[in-house]
């Protein structure tokens, strides 16, 4: 019987580029960027990785669609190099296959890297395959703002929020990401907003306003994994170590979008990936054991449903406890420590991978100005695709 992967595997280094506008760089110098520090961080050989995962969603132009240019970039000898794609959970995707190899003993020491440069493509938001190709047909969507105002209104009017009550819950989500940022040095927006230039920002797509949508940007982010055992045969100490307790991916079935029971309200892959992590991370009581979130907030609104989803606040109740500052940096369980998505823009691949980044910063103390108080779990959260068509995937960390 499957009993998981909860400490089998550590981070044994970790890198992360800044985000950005980055066009004096071309992909293969972010990936080499972000695996310098990783490299160094991990204290290896780039000759001990044995096998790699390489996670680009939208960025065709710049890398092709195929894992050559991870192998050719960062000249990895001979090993299997696989490309994954899993839309907005892309890098968390080739997380899973590092850790999954190292977990199930196929290899000592495996590496993911997800690069993404949006910013080339001269889109303003995630680029729109070519109508008419076989993309219309799993996913049949307008604007990403216009599909998140619709869980919006779904969820007010489910819980009977007052108009008034969630357009302050959702200036308080960008205003707290924001006054994060400002202390992030690799985060592409590092300027403090006031609540009333969110609260008086034009409208995008109703209750959504300017501020209460992330952009995209350049990044790269990369992860070196092993066992615990061969970490501490290279000298690392369990306070140099952050483990893996759970890392569990979610996808649409279709019942959301094609039966009459979903309410629009909340994301339903969301929740089933998060009671599976718990589960396989052996946390009861999340409310009171993780210790800070790194959660999709590519709209304000997604990130108030997310910590109803993940079992953070009670049905109906996330507004409220948003303006009470439950995830504030000096909150209970603070919530994008680093800006998030909102500050560091979606260069898609990239996105899981910098959460997991900052997760790591964090239990192992190296998070400088941003640094909390101690915490035992951290878990990160991508949505990819709409709340009605979507993958979902969640991952706790700790320490050993």
């Amino acid at each position: 019987m499957a009993s998981g992967i909860k400490d089998k595997v550590v981070i044994l280094g970790m890198g992360c580029t800044a985000f950005g506008e980055r066009w004096d760089m071309s992909s293969d110098m972010l990936m080499a960027e972000a695996f310098a520090e990783a490299l160094a961080d991990a204290g290896i050989d780039k000759g001990r990785i044995e096998a790699a995962w390489f996670g680009s969603a939208l960025d065709d132009f710049n890398v092709g669609n195929s894992a050559i240019p991870l192998a050719t970039a960062l000249r990895l000898q001979n090993i299997p190099v696989t490309r994954v794609e899993n839309m907005c959970a892309t890098g968390t995707e080739a997380l899973r296959g590092a850790v999954y190899a190292v977990a199930a003993g196929a290899v000592d020491v495996a590496m993911a890297l997800g690069v993404e440069k949006l910013k080339d493509t001269g889109f303003g938001g995630l680029p729109i395959r070519t109508k008419g190709s076989v993309n219309d047909l799993w996913m049949p969507y307008g604007s990403s703002p216009g599909t998140f105002a619709q869980l919006a209104g779904a969820y007010r009017a489910k819980h009977g929020i007052a108009a008034a009550d969630l357009k302050r819950g959702m200036a308080h989500v960008s205003w707290k990401s924001h006054q994060n940022g400002a202390n992030s040095p690799k985060a592409h927006l590092r300027k403090p907003v006031e609540m009333d230039a969110i609260l008086n920002a034009p409208m995008i797509s109703d209750p959504l306003g300017l501020y209460d949508c992330c952009g995209v940007s350049d990044g790269a982010a990369c992860a070196i994994v092993t066992t615990p055992e061969i970490a501490r045969s290279l000298g690392k100490s369990p306070a140099d170590l952050v483990a893996v307790k759970a890392l569990q991916v979610c996808t649409s079935n279709g019942w959301e979008s094609q039966y009459g029971e979903w309410d629009g309200a909340s994301v339903r892959n969301t929740r089933v990936a998060a009671g599976r992590a718990y589960l396989e991370a052996g946390i009861r009581d999340p409310k009171g054991e993780i210790g800070m979130t790194e959660v999709h907030d590519c709209f304000s609104i997604t990130e108030l449903v997310t910590m109803e989803d993940l079992g953070l606040s009670a049905e109906g109740r996330a507004t409220f406890d948003i303006l009470d500052g439950r995830y504030d940096r000096d909150g209970a369980i603070p919530a994008q420590v680093d800006g998030g998505l909102k500050c560091f823009g979606h260069p898609v691949g990239a996105s899981g991978l910098r959460m997991a980044y900052e997760v790591h910063a964090q239990l192992l103390g190296r998070a400088g100005q941003r640094q909390l108080r101690q915490i035992d779990f951290g878990l990160t959260h991508n949505l990819g695709g709409q709340p009605s068509n979507s993958v979902s995937s969640v991952a706790i960390f700790g320490r050993l």
